[in-house]
């Protein structure tokens, strides 16, 4: 290990042990308290917001759907952190790592509740999509139009383009290329002279043709992605599950007390699995960090709260579905952990039950996951640069780094990225959680409306009219025909708008 890549893993270890992990904590609990679990008390309501589709805009075209958007976001969720994180976090932090990660998912869902209610509410208009039907939002802009906070939301806006829109572009372009390099036998940190380079043009192009498409291309093409890299992966973990389903009790064991510190596993107490628990949970599920948000905005829905429930049920199927087969897939099967670290550990444990040939179907579905994680990745930077600026030369220079660092990525060596893209993630969290605490009330307001009406056994619809002294909010006019009957409040929360 090179001493720059030591320095920066030094410094990652603290700030995520010290601040970010307690901070993500009492912030997950603190909305799961005061929102009373909504995320598993509104389970069913959940389920039912995500099948609603969307009426076309004025201009005929069909806007993203809550699904839609639930795609974007997911594509950007589920990628080789599902395989490689899991992987890694059992190696270093034992089987109880497993646990942490699922409570980190159960609190977290209240945490991606409220980002994504309140990128709803503050989402914008996109004028250069034709502006009805087509919107832009995240962080940034709840930043600052519900924090009057430009520049918070400027650095914010920065930091997620920096980390998803190139960063992790490269991480998972380096990802494909490796396990491309292992299918075909020619191995290496990011495969032969010819496979890199090869997987790295291919990715590019790919990416090139999805990019240039639009939002509603990227929401078309992740819902083909989305559901077949699930299903292919979940019907072959489920296959290695039932082949090895006489050691489920035994790693069910392993898993509640590696938890707790009452068995010692791969190396790894109870600090090692809770550290590890948490950070790649965060990774894997991205509640709280700021990015799902970014997607949930894109959707045309009747209330804020509907979408903030489509993406909490986006981090339930992330964690305690695609990351806990991963588990189980490396756990039942059992295999050398010495010297694997992270993809190539699940691809032992495939290969040891079903056969070599479970070795290139990994290279398959590895390509669907990280391939739809790199189109959700950019549109969650083409959405915050326009935010900053709307020239079209700056935009153009984006997607041109965009396609640079998926042709890049599959060249270079993934652990001094991997470990710069851990800070700048934490960094992204660190911003987004602090902006969303005192924001929250806004979201939980929004929830009680949203509730009333379904109690009375309505289809919720909200305007801006319907929380007085709510400001800085550009979309949800109230009804031509109640405009002119505003109240004053309604009438200032226009004016700053």
């Amino acid at each position: 290990m090179s001493t720059l890549e030591t320095v920066i893993v030094e410094i990652n270890d603290h700030f995520w042990t010290y601040l970010l992990i307690p901070l993500v904590a009492v912030a997950g609990l603190y909305f799961t308290i005061r929102s009373r679990a909504l995320q598993i008390r509104l389970l069913p309501e959940i389920l039912r917001t995500v099948a609603e589709q969307p009426r076309a805009g004025a201009d005929g075209r069909k806007p993203v759907s809550p699904f839609g958007a639930f795609t974007i976001s997911a594509a950007a969720r589920i990628g080789t952190g599902n395989i490689a994180g899991v992987a890694a976090a059992i190696t270093v932090g034992g089987p109880g790592a497993v646990f942490w990660m699922w409570m980190m998912a159960l609190v977290g869902g209240a945490s991606a509740f409220v980002e994504s209610t309140l990128a709803q509410l503050y989402k914008v208009r996109d004028r250069s999509r034709g502006g009805e039907g087509a919107y832009r939002g995240g962080p940034a802009y709840y930043m600052q139009r519900g924090l009057g906070r430009r520049w918070l939301g400027v650095l914010f806006a920065v930091i997620i383009t920096l980390t998803f829109g190139l960063v992790f572009t490269a991480v998972q372009s380096n990802t494909i290329a490796s396990v491309t390099a292992g299918s075909l036998g020619t191995g290496g940190d990011g495969g032969s002279d010819w496979v890199a380079p090869a997987v790295g043009a291919a990715l590019a192009v790919l990416l090139g043709l999805a990019v240039f498409g639009g939002v509603r291309r990227i929401a078309s093409v992740t819902k083909v992605l989305v559901p077949v890299m699930a299903v292919v992966y979940l019907l072959v973990g489920l296959a290695v599950v039932v082949l090895n389903i006489s050691e489920v009790p035994r790693v069910l064991a392993d898993i509640v007390g590696g938890a707790f510190g009452l068995r010692e596993v791969a190396g790894g107490g109870i600090g090692a699995a809770i550290q590890q628990g948490v950070r790649r949970g965060m990774f894997s599920n991205e509640a709280g960090l700021g990015s799902a948000p970014n997607a949930a905005a894109a959707a045309e829905t009747s209330h804020p709260v509907k979408q903030g429930l489509v993406q909490t049920l986006g981090v339930f199927f992330d964690t305690l579905v695609v990351c806990t087969m991963t588990a189980f897939v490396i756990l039942s099967a059992n295999p050398e952990l010495s010297g694997r670290q992270g993809a190539d550990l699940t691809q032992s444990a495939l290969q040891e039950t079903l056969g070599g040939w479970a070795g290139h179907l990994l290279t398959l579905v590895v390509f669907l996951l990280a391939f739809s994680s790199m189109i959700g990745n950019y549109y969650y930077g083409e959405s915050n640069i326009e935010f900053i600026t709307r020239r079209r030369s700056v935009m153009l220079g984006y997607r041109g780094l965009v396609l640079a660092a998926a042709f890049l990525g599959a060249l270079g060596s993934l652990s001094v990225v991997w470990s710069l893209a851990d800070v700048t993630m934490g960094a992204m969290a660190l911003v987004n959680l602090l902006a969303i605490l005192p924001l929250s009330v806004i979201a939980f307001r929004l929830m009680e409306d949203y509730l009333a009406q379904r109690r009375a056994g309505l289809d919720p619809v909200f305007t801006r009219d319907r929380l007085p002294g709510l400001t800085g909010v550009e979309c949800w006019d109230p009804a031509p025909a109640a405009r002119g009957a505003e109240s004053e409040p309604a009438q200032a929360g226009t004016r700053n708008g």
